[in-house]
């Protein structure tokens, strides 16, 4: 008896999807919800689901999954849906995905250190105005997030330079690195010139970066104001409390990549904002290849009897 085909309903670059699930589960198929030849399909016998923002009735559709497989790092697409099944929920980690994550981290943070808004403006103008600013180990890089991608953009960040230290939920002990937990925050921010986030959305992260905590960071520091970047969740973020931190000083920049509504609109004030860098949501992308041997891999350790790896917790979210 052959293996169930794999259930794929992913929302992102349908061509190169289609593209790679041609070699992809070479022993058991897949069943690609994109193709207008597998919409309709009878979906009783999946046991497994690689999903990325997915229809609402998929669960009423395929009631007899036994894992789920995120198409990102996150899986707030599929938490709280209407019959979300009580099984294993798998995210996708990737060592591509954490390594272009920590690239966008870095290049941000050194873009603000280095005055780029300020030198991209004097080049337009084709003025010569050398900008002397601080070198990185003036400034210290707050994480927010200290799970794989976290900690992978700590420990490059540690290689730049910069001071870094890191908040989480509850404390992780890192080599070298100051860390914070929930109770800590305050403390966190008051260090903080740079705010990373790369906290995943959860009913407490919602909203979370806002004006209040904008006032919390520490002003005065080498960069003069302190600056806000985030690569996590757009929803994580209060967007009107950004441009107003931005245009009263509270805040001296900001970079995002990820947005409450996106595509980001063409008449946010974000766009044209001064110091502020603008990323469509491309800091991490998912490579379907990887994403498909990633799943290939932990569908043959659950087959064998082993532990899945990268189960989130429900409780938490993540």
């Amino acid at each position: 008896m052959s293996a169930p085909p794999v259930l794929v309903d992913i929302k992102f670059n349908p061509e190169g999807v289609a593209r790679a699930l041609k070699t992809a589960f070479p022993d058991r198929g897949s069943i690609n919800l994109a193709d207008p030849a597998d919409r309709a399909r009878d979906l009783h016998a999946a046991e497994y689901a690689l999903l990325w923002k997915p229809d609402a009735d998929l669960f009423s559709r395929a009631p007899n999954l036994k894992v789920i497989f995120s198409g990102g790092a996150g899986v707030d697409h599929i938490i709280g849906m209407a019959g979300l099944p009580d099984i294993p929920i798998v995210r996708f980690v990737d060592r591509s995905l954490t390594t272009r994550m920590s690239e966008w981290v870095v290049m941000q943070c050194l873009m603000h250190l280095r005055a780029q808004y300020a030198h991209d403006i004097k080049q337009r103008r084709r003025e010569w105005a050398k900008l002397i600013g601080p070198e990185a180990a003036e400034v210290t890089v707050g994480v927010m997030g200290l799970g794989i991608l976290g900690q992978d953009a700590v420990a490059k960040l540690k290689v730049m330079g910069f001071n870094v230290i890191g908040w989480s939920r509850t404390r992780k002990a890192i080599d070298g690195i100051e860390t914070f937990d929930a109770s800590e925050l305050g403390s966190f921010l008051a260090k903080t010139d740079i705010l990373v986030g790369l906290l995943p959305l959860t009913p407490e992260t919602t909203g979370f970066y806002d004006s209040g905590l904008f006032k919390k960071l520490r002003r005065g520091g080498a960069l003069g104001q302190p600056v806000f970047i985030n690569a996590g969740r757009g929803k994580s973020q209060n967007e009107a409390d950004i441009v107003t931190a931005i245009r009263e000083g509270i805040l001296g920049g900001a970079s995002l990549d990820v947005f409450e509504v996106e595509p980001l609109a063409a008449d946010s004030p974000l766009w044209e904002l001064e110091n502020v860098f603008i990323t469509p949501h491309d800091a991490a992308v998912s490579e379907e290849n990887a994403l498909f041997r990633h799943v290939e891999t932990q569908l043959a350790r659950f087959e064998r009897g082993e532990p899945l790896q990268f189960v989130i917790d429900r409780a938490v979210g993540y």
